[in-house]
């Protein structure tokens, strides 16, 4: 008999130890998966805070090399490309940007599919007078407040005529509807833009206050 008591002691024992062992195996893969979440937080938390100081605004760097080389270094910053007045191809990379006298190339376009570049950095704009068209595709900082700032330069009111605003989640139909003053635009390709809840007012006033605007809708 006390064999057997010993037994089932041994076996409760057994038991007991293998739920703690189990919770024990729980609590280590909670702490890992919570471990894993922080991580991804702090991650997210970190290129967030690197974009914003790749979008930050050195007004002493623009008056030392000009405006559109400033403009240029914060595109390729970010991981925009630009084309120079003169130029067929786009630079894409930092350290091969053209040197030369101050002032002697001009942004012609902005490429900035997948890029980093947010609202911050749009004072950037401020000075260029030959930018012709730009691509905000796939972009995940872009908001309507850059189309607003974008579209209120004077600057840009007169030179820009083609544009693309394509997989930006976070425009909607105020953003692309301030795109009107941008008086001289020809094109606009606008294109998975879930945020455009009211697509035919928001056509309605860009083609009423740009009648000559080719406008390209993809947005089903």
């Amino acid at each position: 008999m006390p064999s057997a008591i010993k037994l089932k002691r041994r076996s409760k024992q057994s038991g007991v130890r293998g739920q703690v062992t189990i919770m024990t195996l729980w609590s280590r893969a909670a702490t890992c998966a919570a471990r894993r979440a922080v991580s991804g937080t702090q991650r997210r938390n970190f290129w967030g805070w690197l974009n914003a100081v790749f979008n930050k605004v050195d007004h002493d760097r623009i008056k030392a090399v000009g405006p559109d080389r400033a403009a240029a270094e914060w595109l390729l910053r970010c991981g925009a490309k630009v084309k120079f007045q003169g130029f067929d191809r786009w630079h894409h990379d930092y350290n091969g940007l053209p040197t030369g006298p101050l002032g002697r190339y001009k942004i012609q376009g902005i490429d900035a599919t997948e890029s980093c570049i947010m609202y911050r950095g749009f004072d950037h704009l401020e000075g260029l007078q030959h930018l012709e068209e730009i691509k905000l595709n796939k972009c995940m900082y872009i908001e309507d407040g850059c189309l607003e700032r974008l579209s209120s330069i004077q600057n840009l009111q007169q030179s820009m005529f083609m544009m693309e605003v394509m997989s930006c989640g976070n425009v909607t139909d105020k953003g692309v509807i301030a795109l009107h003053q941008l008086r001289n635009l020809e094109y606009l390709l606008l294109s998975d833009l879930p945020g455009i809840t009211d697509r035919q007012t928001t056509v309605d006033r860009l083609q009423t206050a740009l009648p000559r605007l080719d406008l390209i809708l993809d947005l089903d």
